[in-house]
């Protein structure tokens, strides 16, 4: 299920026209878990089709967000999300804000939905920083092993 959904995820955002008669495969194995397995996931495929230099049309972060105590929590661990409050996994497209999967779990009032997905969308967004950041120094890293780094 998870593969199937990570694959559908992916197609609106990897330039597949650039690859015709070709297939893109995406793998996850989760070797520890501790929450957040999806959004983890997500975020590690986006990682890896980068590195392996697929082309995507723009970033896509996730991120994992339950409530608890009528406050939404960024990244909740196992036992927050254990605790069967409302959990709610999303993944957005950095560029246009555009969420391209969602999850909840348990059910949640509806006048707590807004307040959920804009600490969703922070949530990715800052996500994306990191990722960001991380990308343009192994990118620099890179460049330098080769010795053609810019001075």
């Amino acid at each position: 299920l998870r593969r199937l959904t990570i694959q559908q995820i992916f197609e609106s955002v990897i330039s597949t026209h650039l690859y015709p008669r070709s297939q893109i495969s995406i793998f996850v194995q989760v070797v520890q878990s501790d929450g957040g397995d999806m959004a983890a996931s997500i975020n590690a495929s986006t990682l890896a089709l980068i590195d392996a230099g697929i082309p995507m049309q723009d970033f896509l972060t996730a991120c994992t967000i339950g409530f608890v105590d009528g406050t939404p929590i960024l990244d909740i661990n196992y036992t927050e999300s254990a605790s069967s409050g409302p959990e709610v996994t999303a993944a957005i497209v950095t560029k246009s804000r555009k969420i391209s999967y969602m999850q909840m779990a348990d059910k949640l009032p509806i006048q707590h939905l807004e307040k959920m997905m804009l600490a969703a969308t922070e949530g990715c967004l800052m996500v994306y920083e990191i990722l960001k950041k991380k990308i343009k120094a192994h990118s620099y890293s890179l460049l330098h092993a080769r010795g053609t780094a810019p001075s």
